[in-house]
């Protein structure tokens, strides 16, 4: 495996090294963070990180980016990429993503001409990604999809360039993700949604795989891993769910609060299967 990830790595910076002049755009999550930390570290570019923040980013991702700058001697903006402004966005359709990343893409646009750059990989191709359409839209390029990097080996480069325990990171996508297809997104929510996953992270032992507080026409759904799910008795059930409403309640939402499996894009609903080309 070793050899195997310096050869990416080797594949990556190559590529880096190529366009000279690179943005990258950082979320918070695992790719990003790992794409901006090896552009840092490849010598002979120049490189700008450009991080927007919002209602639907998890402070915790926030402060992940800023703090790695710090760590990092990252040159890094932060910016509001004005989505909450869009009607379209706002709206939640199925392809909400497309909206969000355009509005990030043209933010960065504003501010720099140089490439920019998504954490991208080609496990994402597979997935409902309209946000690789806003991006194909606005020239961004993915050197993971590039190098035909895959998420555990950017989990391994991760780890060989330094960023330990981070690079086994929960994929945990924005928050507007948990609100189901054509529930408007609602800013005053958004941070609700994180705090009970939070909440929730810290009161199920062992400590969850997977959390996410769905938004649905039924209420709030807390969707957990399997192995958690069965573990999960009615008692402690009866016992998150009166914390869960007590958090909701003093910001004055009042929801049923139900307990699932976990399941991939659950929030989506009338989506046909389909593949994401590479863009």
């Amino acid at each position: 495996m070793t050899e195997d990830v310096h050869q990416y790595i080797t594949a990556i910076r190559a590529l880096l090294v190529d366009m000279g002049e690179v943005s990258v755009a950082v979320s918070g999550g695992i790719d990003s963070v790992t794409l901006a930390l090896l552009a840092n570290q490849t010598p002979n570019i120049s490189v700008q990180m450009y991080h927007a923040f919002s209602p639907a980013v998890p402070a915790q991702a926030t402060e992940r980016v800023k703090q790695l700058a710090r760590d990092y001697t990252w040159d890094l903006k932060i910016l509001d990429a004005q989505e909450f402004a869009d009607e379209d966005y706002l709206s939640n359709p199925v392809n909400r993503c497309f909206y969000c990343k355009t509005n990030l893409y043209k933010a960065i646009s504003n501010s720099t001409k140089s490439v920019i750059l998504s954490g991208a990989n080609t496990d994402d191709l597979s997935d409902y990604r309209p946000g690789l359409d806003a991006a194909q839209n606005a020239s961004v390029r993915h050197p993971y999809v590039e190098t035909q990097t895959h998420k555990t080996m950017v989990r391994a480069i991760a780890k060989q360039i330094g960023l330990g325990r981070l690079s086994e990171l929960a994929a945990s996508p924005c928050l507007s993700s948990r609100v189901e297809t054509g529930i408007r997104i609602d800013p005053e929510l958004l941070p609700l949604i994180n705090e009970t996953e939070r909440l929730i992270t810290r009161s199920v032992f062992p400590e969850p795989k997977t959390v996410r507080c769905r938004i649905r026409s039924v209420g709030v759904v807390i969707e957990l891993d399997d192995r958690s799910m069965s573990r999960l008795t009615t008692q402690k059930q009866e016992a998150l769910t009166e914390k869960i409403n007590s958090l909701f309640e003093y910001r004055g939402y009042v929801y049923p609060v139900n307990f699932e499996a976990y399941k991939l894009g659950s929030a989506f609903i009338h989506i046909k299967p389909m593949h994401v080309g590479e863009p």
